[in-house]
């Protein structure tokens, strides 16, 4: 190849920019004479040319990012006039190449440079290894018109001989950028040039075959019906053929995980773990469903709060405060919660966060009937810790996977649910409730129940391994709330590893307040009402609770009070009722109707269930709290009915086991007693307990059996204002029962005021709230001769009445 020549020509020449656009010898461009710097250079030009012969001439520099290249072409003007849009403009002709030297002076505002002339000649003939590089660039340039459909064009390319301008005219390319155009101005040397000409028309007719084969290949291997399939291959081609041409390589997405991995932050078992994966990703094809799998545990991972805690809030008395305001009564969870955040505060002022990997985390399992708030507490625990909640319902859950997660080998396998509690939370010391966990059943695929045992102990949980992470989660810092409506249905080894607190229902002063301050404010919102619109009085309140409503929650009286808000709406929006209006106890009845559970004490003598000997009034602890029990009694006919015992009403094994023991005792010490034992060999007795659908078991309604027996042998009444609780031995001993508490409350709302109790349970009395103990008067004793002195009424207070039969 010839070297550039020294003949050199010196010019001064009026500078015309171009903003990011490059301008070649041999291209004839026309160029918009609006722009200032534009105008200023063909009017120096011309302003130049009028001393000097030929046309006016100027120097095309390229201007990348405001920085003028050092390379530039002479152009001459070839005409001025208008353009296609109207504008004027200037048709410029490119001549050579210049290389830009100093700055200098002329007229007009253009700025002026020296510059030399750059000699691009090459001797002839030319060598052969050019004249072979000049026919690949025809015809790949050839190709290129083709396919464009520029016939007209190729045969002026085919009719280039100069190598020096055969590489220029690759500036109309318009695939070509500017930096590439600017690297063929730059290149002096015309052989050069030629060659990066010719690779770039190479690269893009590359390019061009890859969209064509990919299109080809696309269409004759996919079904026409199938447009999914179609799109997803197209995809995968496109990027399997965009890394080929950019260089890169398979594992590229796996580096993108690589780098996610070593970005966050996460403990170094689980990072070991994560990079693990990502080795085996970057080995797996793409073919391979691993690879999917292997993405699906990654991405679970990496949404994991590894590292992210809430803060407690340690203010005690606030907490409280958050507490009492949410929820009215349920004193033990709250001084439990209080409690638990005292030491927190202690521990965390003492450096003792933690302790042999483990955290102080907490474990209570709320026991209590249906209504009670165990559910809502959960979340004004989260409230007043200053930590997320979450809530995972475990009623129905028959799957062990459900907790434990699936194995990653299984298709839609996915992690259990305290690990997704735990991504849900975002934290990893979230308050998690864990609802109905009495609810959980078991089959063939396991036992959730057995799976929670690693979650829910505190020794344990610091290195909890679900089946689809593989890796040790610390569940140490987790507060669980366990909810749970019978306490029989939880499995024992999993009660021992929670702290139980039982709530066991609402006093009536309770629930007016829960009333007045919670459920009346939502319902009215819920009516559309305003509460200067409607009112309820205390009054009312406190005889939806007592006589409208019987349970140990709240569920009925809100019920209650929608209704009875809705009631008021309709009558106004009829225009049968003006607001404001204040609903008194008086106008219940005419509202919503009749009380559904008037107290026993309160219905006529005639009219009670004790109004006849036989029948007594017990105390039993349901799934939804405590209730009233009454037990009936009766002899059959000598002459009809034959002796022994018959039971009715569903009873359990342990019930019927207690009527024989009531009996036997009685047919032993009834002469003691003063009874007619006799009655009891000759005829047959028989018990039953109403509610019959309902089945009943336990030993705690011995004493309400031996009392109805005694009060039929005797025909003395038992009193109404009595209820009774007790296991009775054969020897009359009263044993003492448990729900002491539940039962006490369902006595309180069914109007009884006298209740008698075993002497082994009086400590229960603690946990009974001082305003029902107020009103009932307990008596704890440990024989049954104790009860009948208390229960049956004297007699010769006229209360005798004669022994029924059974028929």
């Amino acid at each position: 190849m010839a070297a550039e020549s020294a003949a050199f020509t010196p010019l001064t020449l009026p500078v015309l920019p171009l903003d990011d656009e490059v301008v070649l010898p041999g291209m004839v461009v026309p160029l918009d004479l609006s722009d200032a710097e534009v105008r200023a250079a063909v009017e120096a030009a011309q302003a130049a040319a009028r001393s000097e012969p030929g046309k006016p001439r100027v120097l095309l520099v390229p201007r990348i990012d405001g920085t003028h290249a050092a390379t530039g072409v002479l152009g001459t003007v070839e005409q001025v006039g208008r353009l296609a849009d109207g504008d004027p403009g200037a048709l410029i002709r490119g001549r050579g190449r210049v290389r830009i030297g100093a700055g200098t002076t002329g007229p007009g505002a253009a700025l002026w440079v020296e510059g030399t002339r750059v000699d691009e000649t090459l001797p002839e003939p030319l060598p052969g290894q050019v004249a072979e590089l000049v026919k690949e660039y025809k015809a790949l340039a050839t190709a290129w018109l083709r396919k464009r459909g520029a016939w007209q064009v190729v045969d002026r390319v085919q009719a280039i001989d100069d190598v020096s301008a055969l590489a220029d005219n690759s500036g109309y390319s318009p695939f070509l950028t500017t930096e590439q155009k600017v690297e063929l101005l730059e290149t002096t040397d015309p052989v050069a040039r030629l060659k990066i000409a010719t690779q770039q028309l190479r690269d893009h007719l590359a390019e061009q075959d890859v969209a064509e084969t990919i299109a080809k290949d696309v269409q004759e291997g996919v079904d026409k019906q199938q447009r999914e399939f179609l799109l997803r291959r197209q995809l995968e081609a496109v990027r399997k053929e965009l890394r080929e041409i950019n260089g890169e390589q398979e594992g590229e997405e796996s580096d993108d995980y690589r780098a996610r991995v070593e970005a966050a932050d996460l403990p170094e078992k689980v990072r070991e773990a994560a990079l693990k994966e990502v080795d085996k990703l970057e080995r797996s094809s793409d073919q391979s469903p691993e690879g999917s799998w292997i993405r699906t545990w990654l991405d679970t991972v990496l949404e994991m709060p590894w590292s992210e805690r809430t803060e407690d809030a340690y203010d005690i008395q606030g907490a409280q405060a958050v507490l009492d305001a949410e929820h009215a009564g349920l004193e033990d969870v709250k001084e439990r919660i209080t409690e638990y955040l005292a030491v927190r505060k202690r521990r965390g002022d003492r450096g003792l966060g933690v302790v042999g990997g483990r955290r102080g985390g907490a474990v209570l399992a709320l026991v209590g009937p249906p209504g009670v708030g165990k559910t809502s507490l959960g979340e004004s625990v989260a409230h007043a810790m200053g930590r997320k909640f979450v809530r995972v319902a475990l009623g129905g859950v028959r799957d062990e996977a459900e907790i434990r997660g699936h194995r990653r080998t299984y298709v839609g396998a996915l992690p259990g649910r305290i690990v997704r509690a735990i991504k849900e939370a975002g934290s990893m010391n979230p308050v998690v409730l864990l609802d109905e966990i009495d609810k959980v059943g078991s089959d063939f695929r396991g036992d959730p129940a057995a799976a929670l045992l690693e979650v829910l102990d505190p020794a344990q949980n610091h290195t909890f391994r679900d089946h689809y992470l593989e890796v040790e989660l610390d569940l140490s810092d987790v507060v669980f709330l366990a909810t749970a409506n019978v306490l029989e249905a939880i499995p024992e080894a999993l009660l021992d590893r929670m702290e139980l607190v039982r709530l066991d229902g609402y006093t009536e002063d309770e629930k007016v307040v829960i009333a007045r301050d919670h459920l009346l404010p939502r319902q009215l919102e819920r009516a559309g009402l305003d509460a200067d619109e409607v009112t309820v009085d205390e009054g009312a309140l406190r005889k939806l609770a007592g006589e409208y409503t019987r349970e140990a929650g709240v569920r009925t009286l809100e019920r209650s009070i929608a209704r009875l808000l809705r009631k008021v709406a309709a009558q106004h929006e009829l225009g049968e009722r003006e607001l404001p209006f204040t609903v008194t106890e008086g106008d219940l009845r005419s509202l919503i109707g009749r009380p559904h559970h008037v107290p026993e004490s309160a219905q006529d003598p005639a009219e009670r269930r004790t109004a006849v000997p036989g029948v007594a009034t017990g105390l039993a602890v349901t799934g939804a709290g405590g209730d009233v029990l009454y037990v009936e009694a009766s002899l059959a006919d000598p002459e009809t009915g034959a002796a022994g015992l018959t039971l009715t009403g569903q009873l359990g094994d342990v019930m019927k086991e207690s009527a024989q023991i009531a009996l036997s005792f009685l047919r032993s010490h009834g002469a003691e007693l003063e009874l007619p034992v006799g009655d009891l060999k000759d005829r047959g007795a028989h018990i039953h307990f109403p509610a019959g659908a309902v089945p009943k078991d336990g030993p705690s309604a011995g004493v309400t059996m031996t009392t109805a027996l005694a009060s039929l042998l005797s025909g003395r009444l038992v009193r109404t204002d009595v209820a009774m609780t007790g296991e009775v031995s054969l020897t009359g001993r009263v044993l003492p029962i448990g729900g002491v508490k539940q039962k006490l409350l369902a006595a309180h709302r069914a109007g009884i005021t006298t209740v008698i109790i075993p002497k082994r349970n009086e400590p229960d009395l603690d946990d009974v709230p001082a305003q029902v103990l107020d009103k009932l008067d307990v008596h704890a004793v440990t024989d049954v001769r104790q009860v009948l002195e208390l229960a049956l009424a004297p007699a010769n207070s006229g209360a005798r009445r004669e022994v029924p039969v059974a028929a």
